[in-house]
């Protein structure tokens, strides 16, 4: 049974769905089926990945509002062992719209419970925002990566978010937890950027990834020809920091299943 992790944090621009992206991407280069689902409006991690989101008429808004059979919006990707759930500018008004609707925390989870065999990870670009989407997204979660850029204000908002998945905990998901915090845009040469990270390390502790996510101008380009690092240019430091991040993700979970 496939393990759902949530890809989180409020705060805008700290590489969410670079990191969502990439990791999905990379973790199915070791040979893991991975579903990559895209609940961000802005439908980034969709284009990311080379999907017209133009041509698609059956996406996660449709999971959530309409009770759709989650089967029909999977995707294909040009990876072999990456499909998506592809996300619509439609899921703005979602909110509003689900307000009134029964269960309507747990709709999300009700979809992807029914996808959970068929992937070893399933993946959540979560929107940048603390709104019911992102409850659905945490409520069907078993854990949540936290990316957090190596700049100033790094921790701003993480209290909130922290503070978020605790009443989600309380509430609507006993299981849920941290599964760990991804250092990104990360500058060896800067001062600060270390100054941040070892701030991070000393906060969080074993939570924190081994593998950091440097700076690396391929990764905004790959996004922008829709592709993953992996398939634009493996050779780059991008490609290697997320495939070291997902050999430590499976190498983490392999760890937990024998304890």
């Amino acid at each position: 049974m496939g393990k759902i992790i949530a890809i989180a944090n409020q705060k805008g621009g700290v590489g969410k769905t670079t990191s969502s992206i990439n990791l999905a991407a990379s973790l199915s280069s070791m040979n893991k089926r991975v579903l990559l689902v895209d609940a961000d409006p802005q439908a980034n991690a969709s284009s990311g990945l080379g999907i017209d989101i133009a041509k698609i008429t059956t996406t996660i808004y449709e999971c959530l509002l309409s009770e759709e059979n989650a089967k029909k919006a999977v995707m294909d990707t040009e990876i072999e062992n990456l499909k998506i759930i592809p996300s619509h500018i439609n899921l703005v008004g979602a909110e509003l719209e689900m307000v009134d609707m029964d269960n309507r925390e747990i709709r999300l989870k009700t979809a992807l419970n029914t996808l959970r065999d068929d992937f070893d990870f399933i993946l959540i670009d979560c929107a940048p925002s603390l709104g019911l989407i992102v409850v659905n997204c945490l409520t069907a979660a078993d854990s949540v990566i936290i990316p957090v850029q190596c700049e100033y204000f790094a921790l701003e908002g993480i209290g909130k978010l922290l503070n978020t998945i605790k009443i989600i905990k309380s509430k609507l998901n006993p299981q849920l937890s941290i599964e760990g915090f991804l250092l990104t845009m990360y500058d060896a040469r800067l001062r600060y950027a270390n100054q941040v990270a070892t701030e991070v390390r000393n906060h969080f502790n074993d939570l924190v990834f081994n593998a950091v996510i440097q700076r690396n101008v391929k990764l905004s380009e790959a996004s922008s020809y829709g592709q993953p690092v992996l398939l634009y240019d493996k050779e780059s430091k991008g490609s290697q920091n997320y495939l070291d991040c997902a050999a430590e993700l499976i190498e983490r979970n392999e760890k937990k299943v024998k304890n």
